[in-house]
């Protein structure tokens, strides 16, 4: 792959990480807006709906007040994405590597912002048939891109593809 195409894929990536954290900090301002001391939007009742929750702490409200430890974690996370980022081969084989590296930046970027402007987290998604946690759009990208890793990690890719993202002989001689 030619230098000017490295540059375009890193370029689409800052891209692509701006216009998800547009997307996730637009929908917490919807949800502040729109739910912040009003009643529950059920889109499906018993099921879903849209129920607006300042979280200081991670799901059910473990650590609460404790900003600095998810401050702290969500900047190793986005050192490790870019690092990472940056390591992987630009191969065709690597994009979905590459995607849910920027989705999983870009969920801990979008919480990160929120716990660093209002010192707490917008949430407003809750499935309340299962009684889960109130989540939020930052979230679904890192839950589900987790997810995704994990799969192509054991069934798509070889550990040989793995070994010279984390090997520094091998990213030294890219």
């Amino acid at each position: 792959m030619k230098k000017s195409d490295h540059l375009k894929d890193k370029l689409a990536a800052i891209v692509g990480l701006l216009l998800l954290l547009i997307f996730d900090q637009w929908t917490k301002l919807l949800a502040i807006s729109h739910l912040k001391g009003k009643a529950d939007i059920e889109l499906l009742p018993g099921v879903f709906s849209l129920h607006y929750l300042e979280n200081h702490g991670a799901a059910f409200g473990i650590l609460r007040d404790q900003q600095w430890i998810f401050l702290i974690l969500a900047a190793v996370f986005l050192v490790a994405a870019v690092i990472l980022y940056v390591r992987m081969p630009f191969t065709a084989r690597m994009v979905p590597l590459r995607i849910i590296t920027v989705f999983i930046a870009a969920g801990a970027v979008g919480n990160m912002i929120d716990r660093i402007f209002r010192h707490y987290v917008v949430d407003f998604l809750y499935f309340s048939l299962i009684d889960f946690p109130v989540f939020n759009v930052a979230d679904i990208y890192i839950t589900c891109c987790a997810v995704l890793l994990v799969l192509f990690v054991v069934f798509y890719y070889k550990d040989e593809e793995l070994e010279c993202i984390f090997s520094q002989k091998d990213a030294k001689q890219k």
